[in-house]
């Protein structure tokens, strides 16, 4: 590895050795492997890949906590991370994978509204069709 990045020292591993970054290489070469556009990766690419979503979970972390709510009882909780992606435009692409939480049963009134919604509008759109045709 190169001079710079050797010298950065995370944590250390079962046996004590030190480890530039603390997620499992071999979990991230699973993912980075489940692409079809990637067939080999290069260590040096794959230790980066790591650290910089190590640095990615930690800014979105501190950015959570800090803007969130748990801040005073020094917590971060997982409202904190909905909210920050919902929010925030730099995490708003998380918003499919950090949604807000919902009752059940408010997820089945919303169902129920669009659904009544959707009915209006397509009988709107019968009536309209229906008057076409009789002129």
């Amino acid at each position: 590895m190169s001079g710079k990045m050797a010298d950065v020292v995370v944590g250390k591993d079962k046996c004590g050795e030190q480890r530039l970054v603390s997620l499992p290489l071999s979990r991230i070469r699973v993912i980075m492997k489940s692409s079809p556009e990637v067939s080999s990766i290069n260590q040096e690419a794959l230790v980066l890949t790591a650290k910089a979503t190590e640095l990615f979970v930690q800014y979105l972390a501190t950015y959570s906590y800090r803007h969130g709510s748990g801040k005073e009882k020094k917590v971060l909780t997982y409202s904190d991370l909905a909210n920050t992606a919902e929010e925030s435009e730099t995490f708003q692409f998380l918003t499919d994978i950090l949604p807000k939480k919902i009752l059940a049963s408010k997820y089945l009134k919303m169902l129920k509204e669009e659904k009544r919604e959707e009915d209006e509008e397509n009988d709107s759109d019968n009536e309209s069709d229906h008057d076409e045709a009789e002129s």
